[in-house]
């Protein structure tokens, strides 16, 4: 091998002619230590923008349950998930792009276009007419699922360039903004429903979200790298070649194609069954309430077992779950079901980054690995809820709720298998052997 050959992590070699060798020197970008105050300033910031992004589109049950009864009445539960799905989609659809601008440095003038994108789509949701499906999508769905692309994944990408150890913890506390917007996004539109509209009840939460999107703007930090130093640039065909990452992503695609169904539709579900109100109405906030602690605690865990040690058992206890909305009869039951399901469901998206990130051959390819790996499971969070509300209608007008919820309890559970999978192919190809933590 010649003098001018570096090669990365995972075997795949690259040519400094063309891509610089990333150096190390004494105080390293991934190096310094974890916790200083510019780094948990922007974990703030992540945690801001995860509440208004991800936690806006886990209380989306909200909105179907609004649309299916009243707004959007004349179309089928199906056809107004695809309001929710593709908004999610549009969150994750672009994320070679975003990701690859990151990598060149445009974090700052994303997020700022993102937040502006996204408060102005939410103001534009309250001003849709009732039955206009189209005013409907292009509102929620199209241009705040654009918004949110420009600010979640940067959102995440930017975490690594000021956490190394603690770095699966980091990204818990940050990602946890998402779970506290999954309480308060559905306490805010159902209380605000009931005492005004719920028109101003979804202005109010773009004020909320404007305002907390500028605080972002103003304490994240993107984190030089030291005088001497360079970074290699990211390589992409070596990254779609790269086995293990690439049988990750075609886990991950199988396991969005069911687990946001009852962050859709348990709402509904309640409500369907006869579940007092005041109670079905808080459901989504009780889940979202749980994924706190799962977002959090497994990923410090992880940071001592490794992502896919803590991943698995996650997406397997959340099939087991699934299955289990059989037995719910009761209020009781309901609310338990709501916190574990949040609480290990929270735990699988909180270590998804972690797990990208694990995989990179060197801290300049973060950016394009977190957004190959949206981008293509962005497709499943497309069509994962249409399919689930497809399988619930019946000519009949009732809900056909056992259909649904064996695919979705299905799809996790081929998911945990196919992780188990890469799993293996990272570790057979680890240069440090079966030692590392997976």
């Amino acid at each position: 091998m010649s003098d001018h050959t570096a090669v990365s992590a995972h075997g795949h070699q690259y040519d400094d002619k063309k891509y610089v060798l990333e150096l190390s020197p004494p105080h390293s970008i991934l190096e310094d230590d974890d916790g200083c105050r510019t780094a948990w300033l922007t974990i703030l910031g992540t945690f801001f923008i995860q509440f208004c992004t991800l936690g806006s589109i886990n209380a989306f049950g909200v909105y179907q349950d609004y649309y299916t009864r009243y707004s959007l009445s004349n179309k089928t539960p199906s056809d107004i998930s695809w309001i929710g799905s593709f908004q999610l989609c549009m969150q994750y659809a672009p994320g070679i792009l975003v990701g690859r601008a990151f990598d060149a440095g445009y974090f700052h003038h994303m997020i700022a276009l993102g937040s502006l994108l996204q408060v102005a789509s939410i103001f534009m949701i309250s001003l849709a007419q009732r039955h206009q499906y189209y005013q409907v999508f292009l509102a929620q769905a199209v241009a705040s699922g654009i918004g949110q692309s420009l600010l979640f994944l940067p959102s995440l990408s930017i975490i690594p360039q000021h956490f190394k150890r603690n770095r699966a913890f980091a990204t818990g506390v940050g990602v946890s903004g998402a779970s506290f917007g999954g309480v308060i996004w559905p306490i805010v539109l159902n209380q605000l429903s009931k005492r005004t509209s719920f028109e101003n009840a979804v202005r109010a939460t773009g004020a909320i979200a404007g305002a907390l999107l500028i605080i972002a703007n103003l304490v994240m930090k993107t984190k030089p790298h030291p005088t001497g130093t360079t970074v290699l640039k990211p390589k992409l065909k070596v990254i779609l070649t790269d086995w293990a990452f690439m049988s990750s992503i075609a886990g991950a695609f199988v396991v969005g194609l069911g687990l946001f169904f009852p962050y859709f539709y348990l709402q509904l579900y309640a409500v369907d069954k006869g579940i007092d109100q005041n109670v079905a109405f808080y459901v989504l906030a009780i889940m979202n309430a749980g994924s706190v602690g799962g977002r959090i605690l497994p990923n410090f865990i992880a940071d001592r077992v490794g992502p896919y040690n803590m991943m698995i058992p996650c997406l397997a206890i959340s099939s087991a779950l699934l299955f289990s909305i059989f037995g719910l009869k009761t209020c009781a039951g309901v609310i338990i079901f709501a916190a574990l399901y949040g609480f290990w469901s929270g735990s699988y998206v909180s270590l998804i980054p972690s797990l990208i990130i694990q995989s990179a051959a060197h801290c300049g390819e973060h950016g394009t690995r977190m957004g190959v790996a949206f981008s293509l499971v962005s497709v499943s969070m497309l069509i994962g809820t249409p399919i689930s509300g497809a399988l619930l209608h019946s000519d009949a007008g009732n809900y056909v709720w056992y259909r649904a919820i064996v695919f979705c309890g299905i799809m996790l559970a081929c998911g945990a298998t196919i992780f188990s999978f890469s799993r293996y192919l990272f570790v057979k190809n680890s240069r440090s052997g079966r030692g590392r933590l997976v």
